[in-house]
């Protein structure tokens, strides 16, 4: 392919993923399923805008498959896994289980070979990460006890992930499991790279994270994160792993530290981009004409999956504690199939194993699930509430047991508001733009986050829905705004306090949702006029 047909290509993509993107947010679907669909619309089997992916579009589409792996390494945390240790352990495996088993056999009724099937089955119980946490912190029941385990039944997929990655080299024969001498030179390999993976991460926590904040400098951060995710995902390739892997350790090794936060953010657009790139050519390859041959069939396997997964999570969430209600709820929120199901089957397909024909069937039914997801969540998460007999508030508090406050803007105002209410007793969580503004913080024990309070996942990731109290204290009177609309849209019932520069602002940040306003204005007047009055008393 020509420079000038991959530029018309990347184009065209572009642009179906940037109209799809708009027509999915106007209709409340999955940008996932629109990517999906229009990338059929534009392929060699719809308008035929774009012919079969050229060799250049692929690997811009394999980069989004990679930085998708990196988000999932960078967020994957230690510290949630060992409190949801029995919901991940317990749940997790009995959720892939229930589903994987059922699947995998329905898929070798249907005349797939042992490894296509296994694949298949295993890719089935991946549900989207992206949508279901979306909408629980949209709804304030991230920390609810039915969103807890959903939580924990997804980090297990993300872990189950990397070890599935590892096998697809290897099942390239008939038989579902590999020889026992590439499974033991792959375990070797594999050992010896979380080895040095481990070795990067204590070294990038400890030492080098303090110096890339002390340079203050976005460019070296953005060089270092890339040439580390090149660096591992060429490792990786080098050992004979894929390079998926590697760049899942990337974001391991940059995860757990205080520029981890701020390097997601950075990363995001890239991740964004190519995300879209890769979806719309993995659209590419369904083809609408075997989808109308066999309609019964397809519609079956819709109905199907949703009644499979539905079941199967809710078995799960009630073996570790949920009510049948609340576990059914939960359960169909989860029923559709996720963003690393696709990453799981293509890489299938790239492999052979698994047939252009059942490629097409999978596809159709994940798309459907996909387009319906906002319409089961919704009502999952409502049944699954209903279930407790408590609102999302109560269930947080009745979690976490202690007064949580959370901080923006760690200026010489905002730290000693933080440093007030760590005296009183309560849990503060800060969070400000500049790593180094909480380096101290940190040191002295405090929980930080690093990036911009107008990002709603940046408050999520905080832990805003936990919260009972917020406290603004940022310079800008039009960023505070901002702050606080994005505030109340994640938590709509705690209080939010804030210091502001203009008294005309204080109105304006009363309607857009805070509970109370201190203006520098209204304040600074008093203690002016008390000096004042001492100067002239003492000159009478």
């Amino acid at each position: 392919m020509d420079i000038g047909h991959f530029i018309r290509d990347f184009v065209v993509v572009l642009l179906a993923g940037t109209v799809s993107g708009v027509i999915c947010r106007l209709w409340s679907v999955s940008l996932l399923a629109g990517y999906l669909v229009v990338g059929a619309l534009i392929g060699h089997g719809g308008l035929g805008l774009v012919g079969q992916p050229g060799h250049e579009l692929e690997l811009i589409a394999e980069a989004g498959a990679l930085l998708l792996l990196f988000s999932v390494g960078i967020e994957f945390s230690i510290d949630d896994l060992v409190k949801l240790r029995r919901f991940f352990l317990v749940g997790g495996a009995c959720q892939m289980i229930l589903i994987a088993v059922p699947l995998t056999m329905v898929a070798r009724w249907f005349g797939m070979s042992p490894a296509a099937a296994l694949l298949a089955g295993t890719a089935g119980a991946f549900s989207s990460t992206i949508l279901v946490f979306r909408a629980l912190a949209e709804e304030r029941q991230a920390a609810s006890p039915h969103g807890r385990r959903a939580l924990a039944v997804l980090l297990f997929q993300d872990a189950a992930l990397i070890p599935l990655l590892l096998l697809v080299p290897l099942m390239t024969g008939d038989a579902p499991f590999p020889a026992w001498n590439d499974g033991l030179l792959l375990v070797g390999k594999t050992a010896a790279f979380i080895l040095a993976v481990a070795i990067l991460h204590r070294f990038m926590t400890e030492l080098a994270a303090a110096w890339l904040a002390s340079l203050r400098s976005v460019e070296i951060v953005v060089l270092i994160t890339l040439a580390l995710l090149g660096g591992l995902s060429w490792t990786a390739h080098r050992l004979e792993l894929p390079p998926a892997i590697g760049a899942f350790a990337a974001g391991l090794v940059l995860s757990g530290n205080r520029l981890s936060k701020q390097i997601d953010a950075i990363i995001l657009p890239f991740r964004e981009t190519f995300a879209a790139v890769f979806f719309v050519t993995l659209g590419m390859l369904l083809q609408p004409s075997a989808v109308v041959s066999e309609p019964l069939l397809l519609a079956a396997g819709v109905v199907g999956m949703v009644i499979l997964k539905t079941v199967g999570t809710a078995i799960a969430l009630r073996l570790v504690g949920l009510s049948w209600q609340g576990a059914f709820g939960m359960a169909l929120g989860l029923s559709q199939l996720g963003e690393f199901s696709f990453l799981l089957v293509s890489r299938g397909v790239n492999a052979g194993i698994i047939s252009d024909l059942d490629y097409n069937r999978m596809l159709f039914i994940a798309v459907v699930t996909l387009v319906a997801t906002p319409v089961m969540l919704r009502y999952g998460l409502k049944w699954a509430q209903s279930a407790g007999g408590t609102n999302g508030r109560r269930n947080v508090l009745s979690v976490s047991k202690a007064t949580r406050a959370m901080v923006v803007g760690i200026g010489p105002i905002g730290a000693q508001v933080a440093s007030r209410l760590e005296t009183e007793g309560i849990e503060v969580t800060l969070v400000d733009l500049s790593p180094v503004n909480l380096h101290a913080f940190a040191q002295d024990g405090f929980t930080v986050h690093a990036g911009d309070a107008r990002d709603p996942e940046v408050l999520a990731s905080a832990g805003i829905v936990g919260c009972d109290l917020a406290v603004v204290c940022v310079p800008s009177d039009t960023v505070a705004l901002d702050i606080v609309r994005t505030m109340r849209r994640v938590n709509a019932s705690m209080p939010i306090v804030v210091r502001c520069r203009f008294q005309s602002i204080s109105a304006k940040l009363i309607r857009s949702g805070a509970t109370a306003v201190v203006s520098e204005e209204r304040e600074a007047a008093g203690p002016l006029m008390e000096q004042c009055a001492r100067f002239l008393g003492s000159g009478n």
